[in-house]
């Protein structure tokens, strides 16, 4: 019997397993890749994201990470726009480096990582029937960190409803150059946008987001912005090509009978604002504050909880990303958005540090 079964081994998931064990919860977490898997990521944590990370008490090498210490918005009609964060700085991490650091500190945590993939999670009493694909497990509580497309959720009725029409697209590649900037940058063009994001002292993560529509290869999908391809001729890729969508994906509740969904299976609208790594580490941290010491006990009204806790954290990532990705599908109403914004003193910033900080 364990008291906590964690479905995934991202950095949502990891991170659930380290305060879960720390608080003295037996915790098991089940991964179904070997060794640490690459997968898309836009790798860059915002301020407040990177203090949850510290409270965590985890610590990437600085050689396979950066600082970045604001937003810089480049428009195809050469209106820039950029904002530094007060106080401490985002990080960029790759994936890889992150996952490894989380792996780490769980284990020093007490937390266990089996290599196995989760097939079912049913609640009996106070107990829950977690079938893995080899073999059978008990747990007082599951948590689904499984992804965007979590099948726990799917299987618990949690899905929520998207409409066809907001299908958006990620790819993310690593090139080996020095970063130019401490900033991240975010190049527009019409249906597509690109984040840059220093993650080494000479690593970018480009990572490219489009409507379903555009065209799907990386190269093609890079042609669309002259002025960062030219920054990026000549240099070598450091990795391969990774996509992941669609992205938008909802969730009805964050919770079932004896289930809590956290990270990306908790519900996702957008990688525009930068926030799906720091509401992964919010919801793990909310849901340990809020369960019992005791998880034998009836965990409905905790977890219930937990979903109204989160919920202004979710409300305050998700309003202002959906507003942002429906400029982007508006180009002449975004350009001049951006270009009153950049008129008002202050006004760009204020946006920033409020996503930022959010």
């Amino acid at each position: 019997m364990h008291d906590v079964v964690i479905a995934g081994g991202g950095p949502a998931g990891l991170a659930a397993a380290i305060q879960s064990a720390r608080r003295g919860f037996r915790t098991l977490v089940l991964e179904r890749s070997e060794g640490i898997p690459d997968k898309a990521c836009g790798e860059g944590l915002m301020p407040r994201g990177a203090g949850e990370l510290d409270r965590l008490g985890v610590r990437v090498p600085d050689d396979r990470c950066a600082p970045f210490r604001g937003i810089r918005y480049l428009q195809e009609d050469g209106t820039i726009l950029e904002a530094r964060f007060r106080g401490r700085p985002g990080v960029g991490i790759r994936r890889t480096a992150l996952v490894e650091a989380l792996r780490k500190a769980a284990d020093a945590a007490g937390a266990e990582v089996w290599r196995r993939s989760v097939v079912s999670a049913r609640a009996r009493g106070d107990v829950v029937d977690v079938e893995t694909d080899a073999g059978h497990i008990e747990a007082r509580l599951v948590i689904a960190a499984d992804g965007l497309h979590s099948p726990l959720r799917r299987a618990a009725g949690l899905e929520g409803v998207c409409g066809s029409g907001s299908m958006r697209f990620g790819v993310r590649r690593h090139f080996a150059l020095a970063p130019w900037t401490d900033l991240v940058e975010v190049h527009w063009a019409p249906g597509i946008e690109a984040y840059v994001t220093p993650v080494g002292p000479r690593t970018v993560n480009v990572a490219l987001l489009r409507d379903r529509d555009a065209p799907g290869e990386f190269a093609d999908l890079l042609a669309s912005f002259p002025r960062l391809s030219a920054r990026l001729e000549g240099a070598p890729f450091e990795s391969a090509v990774r996509g992941a969508g669609p992205l938008l994906q909802r969730a009805r509740a964050r919770w079932a009978a004896r289930l809590a969904l956290v990270g990306d299976a908790g519900g996702y609208v957008d990688a525009i604002t930068g926030q799906g790594l720091s509401l992964a580490f919010a919801a793990s941290a909310v849901l340990m504050e809020t369960l019992p010491d005791d998880l034998s006990a009836d965990l409905s009204p905790f977890l219930r909880r937990y979903d109204e806790r989160l919920r202004v954290r979710w409300l305050a990532y998700s309003l202002p990303a959906a507003a942002l990705v429906a400029l982007s599908r508006r180009p002449g109403l975004r350009r001049s958005a951006l270009r009153a914004l950049r008129a008002v003193p202050g006004g760009f910033s204020t946006l920033v540090r409020a996503v930022a900080m959010s």
